[in-house]
């Protein structure tokens, strides 16, 4: 089962009906929309910092696009479930990547590190991502009258 089945699921759209370039488009809207949830969190977890250093939302946004994946990590590296040997081991990525993502010398690895990234922090924060699913799910929802 793909990663957006269940999300089609819940919205009533049969994914087996879907075209390939319907797939992606809709894997692409739901991962966008996940990202953006996930800063909205980051935003609110380092609310004071950004009060301190009276950055405007415009520079929010900047730090929170730059910082994304460094957040990922440190937020997986919280939960205590992984270390950054474990994230590397799970990424298949080579420990020196992950440690420079966590310095802030690479902001900018690749998708599939970031995809890997979000997999396992879904895996460590299975309740959060509960709650951003249900989010999109409603933000899709069409009611019905």
């Amino acid at each position: 089962m793909s990663a957006i089945e269940p999300l089609c699921c819940l919205l009533g759209i049969n994914p087996q009906n879907l075209s390939k370039a319907e797939h992606t488009f809709l894997e692409a809207e739901f991962f966008y929309d996940l990202c953006e949830q996930l800063k909205e969190i980051f935003r609110k977890k380092h609310r004071e910092f950004f009060r301190l250093m009276k950055l405007t939302i415009q520079s929010e946004e900047i730090m929170l696009e730059e910082n994304f994946i460094r957040l990922l990590i440190n937020d997986t590296l919280y939960s205590k479930e992984y270390t950054l040997e474990g994230i590397a081991r799970y990424t298949n990525t080579h420990e020196d990547v992950i440690h420079e993502i966590v310095a802030g010398n690479n902001s900018n690895p690749s998708a599939m590190l970031l995809r890997k990234l979000i997999e396992l922090h879904r895996l460590v924060r299975r309740e959060l991502y509960e709650e951003l699913m249900k989010n999109i799910v409603a933000k899709y929802l069409v009611p019905h009258s």
